[in-house]
């Protein structure tokens, strides 16, 4: 979205219809991902031969860096170490954009239309798990400052109804420059007028004493501040967590998110889970689904393990078994049922709270909005506006699916 507006700014205009080029931001995070950016661009091409095609983003980097991609899949390649020179690289390539284009709005996406807003507080990892290839593309973390944040915040008008803070790993937000998560939290609710705050993931390593006794004596009262915590923890077992190279111990981490959700009952705690990991057996599958059966975590997003090349565990499958793509499917259609069975359990308890909440976009005869908790609902009014704050009480939860009415 920064790079949308910066094109903006820029005096570029946005056609949706006849674009001159395209700019795709593609991911690498599993090798569907990649299937899925390159049959993107294949479509755009098919449906816009005359537009020039820009790629950046984790792909883009991974296929340059192994030179592993074809020379005509786009016009000009930007990694992710020059993604902040991509302005430049058009007014090089194909000069300045006409000023009559500089009154353009942006296109409508599911944030902008919502009036949330993505964030990026922080990129790069230094933990190297075994399955990730994304340190080695976007290299060592580096965090924005939070005072370049904050004047970032406020310069944006219309001001957001939500800002979501993302980073690729919350806990090495401040690590390159001796600044915290939780002074960047603290300065961003005092220093501006945000309606909503939320985070996109905040990871394991983050959830230390300091912050879980932040969020007791400040998070929890906070009315701006989203009660959604989506926790990475990629399994339950901890044989396959020292695999991965998942540095912490999974019964901490439950204790320590059993600790949240007892200082708040309302709060949606939510986690991503590798299933068919290298050395994954029946039993050690059964302490994943084991421990997400009793533990507090209300949804879970499973993914099948895709083995990258250039990652340790590339290499250690000469070593350990990798479960069949039938397994993967099993396990994972396993859980998936588990998370829609407790997701259920938990809008059931909500009915009857009072909640405040924001209008996303209409939604057959209603309207899509996200309770202060996050959590999807449906509003039986007609009457209100994507982007605008309400309060609602929440009247029915049937299968997963919550309805809402105005209060």
């Amino acid at each position: 979205m920064k790079m949308d507006r910066q094109l903006i700014e820029a005096g570029y205009s946005v056609d949706l219809t006849s674009p001159s080029f395209l700019i795709i931001n593609s991911c690498a995070i599993t090798g569907k991902a990649e299937r899925e950016a390159k049959q993107l661009i294949y479509q755009l091409r098919k449906n816009h031969p005359e537009a020039r095609i820009v790629l950046t983003g984790c792909a883009a980097t991974l296929w340059e860096k192994y030179n592993t991609i074809d020379d005509k899949i786009a016009d000009i390649i930007v990694p992710n170490d020059k993604k902040s020179s991509l302005m430049s690289s058009l007014l090089i390539h194909w000069g300045s954009p006409s000023a009559t284009a500089a009154v353009a709005k942006p296109a409508g996406d599911k944030f902008r239309l919502s009036n949330r807003l993505l964030v990026k507080i922080q990129d790069g990892c230094h933990r190297f798990c075994s399955y990730c290839i994304v340190p080695y593309l976007r290299g060592f973390p580096q965090s924005q400052r939070i005072d370049d944040l904050v004047t970032y915040i406020n310069s944006l008008l219309p001001i957001p109804s939500e800002v979501v803070l993302s980073a690729i790993n919350t806990e090495a937000f401040g690590k390159d420059t001796g600044e915290t998560l939780i002074n960047l939290i603290k300065h961003v609710l005092k220093e501006t007028k945000i309606p909503r705050i939320a985070f996109g993931s905040i990871h394991p390593w983050s959830l230390t004493d300091e912050f879980i006794e932040y969020y007791r004596t400040t998070l929890s009262k906070e009315k701006r501040f989203v009660q959604f915590f989506h926790v990475p923890i990629q399994s339950g077992s901890q044989t396959i967590l020292c695999s991965m190279k998942r540095e912490y111990n999974i019964n901490d981490v439950m204790k320590k998110l059993s600790v949240i959700k007892k200082i708040n009952p309302q709060i949606f705690l939510a986690t991503d889970i590798i299933v068919g990991f290298l050395g994954e057996t029946d039993e050690l599958f059964e302490e994943t689904y084991s421990l997400l059966e009793k533990n507090p975590i209300s949804r879970f997003h499973v993914f099948r393990f895709s083995n990258r090349p250039h990652t340790a565990a590339f290499y250690l499958r000469k070593r350990l078994k990798e479960p069949t793509m039938e397994e993967k499917k099993k396990r994972s259609h396993l859980l998936m049922a588990l998370s829609n069975k407790k997701y259920q359990a938990f809008i059931e308890l909500q009915i009857g709270v009072l909640s405040s909440a924001l209008v996303i976009t209409k939604y057959n005869e209603g309207m899509k909005i996200l309770l202060d908790n996050q959590v999807e609902g449906i509003l039986t009014s007609k009457h209100c506006l994507p982007g605008q704050m309400v309060h609602v009480t929440i009247i029915a939860a049937k299968d997963g699916i919550v309805i809402c009415k105005e209060s």
